[in-house]
């Protein structure tokens, strides 16, 4: 299967300022109960994405924010039943820290639904993303669910 051209720097720059605006939008949502719409709202409103320094200043691939927070939205039932049966044994996916679950669920919808990027590339970036919120052992958590769920999500849809 031939993966096409490569995407040049500010593609790839913009696709990394999605992912972090998703994984954002969808920590908000979870913590504020903000809608999908509301979360694309302060994306477009430029309030997205922010770190502890405020906004940062990135050309955003909406098109891959939308996706990722969409698919995210229609699908969680679904993706958290998939992450639970990768936990450790006794370990519930409401016990994880709710960004780490948005990391999950950003990187699970993307694996799923964009195929068109190559695993590797996936959960490189969300285990990225985990590095600039976690100093301990969650980016390796990170790399080690996504990785688990590969087969389920890149070969057909989650069971």
């Amino acid at each position: 299967m031939s993966e096409g051209p490569r995407p040049g720097p500010e593609a790839i720059a913009a696709r990394r300022a999605a992912r972090l605006a998703a994984v954002q939008a969808l920590y908000q949502m979870e913590a504020s109960g903000a809608s999908a719409a509301a979360v694309t709202a302060d994306l477009m409103a430029g309030h997205l994405p922010a770190d502890e320094e405020g906004v940062i200043d990135a050309d955003v691939d909406t098109d891959l924010f939308r996706q990722i927070v969409e698919g995210a939205v229609a699908n969680q039932s679904a993706m958290d039943t998939l992450l639970a049966g990768k936990l450790a044994t006794g370990w519930k996916l409401e016990r994880i820290d709710s960004v780490a679950r948005a990391i999950l669920r950003a990187g699970l919808i993307e694996l799923w639904r964009r195929k068109d990027v190559p695993t590797p590339v996936v959960i490189s970036e969300y285990i990225e993303i985990a590095k600039s919120f976690f100093e301990g052992p969650e980016p390796k958590f990170i790399n080690a669910t996504l990785d688990a769920c590969v087969a389920s999500v890149r070969d057909s849809e989650p069971a």
